[in-house]
Parts: C-alpha cells; sequence; structure tokens
C-alpha cells in the first residue's frame, strides 16, 4: 500500500482554485463598501496571492503590497468597475475578497 501525503498547501490553493469565479461588480459592491476587496496586480497570479493571504504569510503580502502589487481597492477602482459594469476575477480569503482584472492578451499564455 503506497502512503501518499497531500501537502496542505497544494491542497489548499487547488480549493482556493475551483472557488474562483468571474463576478460583476455589482454582486462585490457590499464587499468593497464595507472595505474588504483587495486588488491583485495582473502580473500576480491571484490564487497565488489567496494561498498567501489564507497561510497569513505577513512578509510577502507586505513585499507585495509596499511595491503596489496588491491594495485595497480604491475609490477609483471602485467607480471605474462600476462606471464599465467590469466582471472581476474574485476569491474570497475571510474577511477579504480578492480580485482582479482580466490580464492584457500580451500577460497570457502564448503558445510557441
Amino acid at each position: 500500500m503506497h502512503d501518499y501525503k497531500i501537502d496542505p498547501a497544494q491542497a489548499l490553493k487547488a480549493r482556493l482554485n475551483q472557488e474562483t469565479a468571474r463576478l460583476p461588480f455589482a454582486e462585490l459592491l457590499r464587499y468593497y463598501a464595507a472595505g474588504s476587496v483587495i486588488k491583485v496586480a495582473n502580473q500576480l497570479d491571484l490564487v497565488d496571492v489567496a494561498v498567501q493571504f489564507a497561510l497569513d504569510k505577513k512578509e510577502q503580502v507586505a513585499a507585495w503590497m509596499q511595491a503596489g502589487q496588491v491594495q485595497r481597492a480604491s475609490d477609483a477602482d471602485g467607480a471605474r468597475w462600476q462606471a464599465q459594469d467590469a466582471a472581476l476575477w474574485a476569491v474570497v480569503v475571510s474577511p477579504w475578497v480578492l480580485v482582479q482584472e482580466e490580464k492584457p492578451a500580451h500577460l497570457g499564455h502564448t503558445l510557441q
């Protein structure tokens, strides 16, 4: 019999990946109004950031915040998302809702 061990971080990442969805900003409005929406820069992987939040990796989160790659959604963000009727990728890591805008095509994967 094989004794397979599941890496807890990998299991968490898989769960958060399954819980990630594209939502209209209107559905996120109450969380935004409560100051619970965290914007993740397109250069980062939303699920990887969510894992770091869930594991309480304060140093990594602080480094992203210092670099401006992770931050609370601003009034300008909210106004823009509402005006554009934007759909955002979102994942909940209580008490936060981490969101990310659609990645520009040049940041996506390309076939070689």
